[in-house]
């Protein structure tokens, strides 16, 4: 699967989907962004399953501020609306494997119970 732009005016009906939903926030100017695009790509065909999507920082900078990007790239990780990862840097192809795999093993009940208790 291909990546998705998105938007202020798209962000939130793509977050709040079932499934889970990774995003890179980059620009076209920042270099380790630039780096990080094959990998990102190459995932979303691995896993072809989630949904792979893009904010670019430059274009969405009330987006961007608004979710408090203060660095890119940024990648942020929601399953069924809920924000489970957010971190700054980039991220070799195996580390983001294992992460789409963690989250794809959560108990979404048990993550639900516990974001409400806290």
């Amino acid at each position: 699967m291909s990546t998705i732009a998105l938007t202020a005016d798209n962000f939130g009906q793509h977050i709040q989907k079932d499934g889970i939903v990774v995003i890179d926030f980059w620009a076209a100017w920042c270099g380790p962004c630039r780096a990080f695009a094959p990998v990102f790509e190459a995932a979303s065909k691995r896993h072809s399953d989630v949904t792979w999507a893009k904010v670019d920082t430059d274009a969405e900078q009330d987006l961007a501020g608004a979710l408090e990007i203060r660095s890119i790239p940024t990648l942020m990780v929601f399953r069924d609306g809920i924000l489970l990862f957010r971190q700054a840097g980039m991220l070799p192809g195996p580390a983001l494997d294992e992460l789409v795999k963690k989250v794809r093993a959560l108990d979404m009940v048990e993550v639900r119970k516990q974001a409400k208790v806290a």
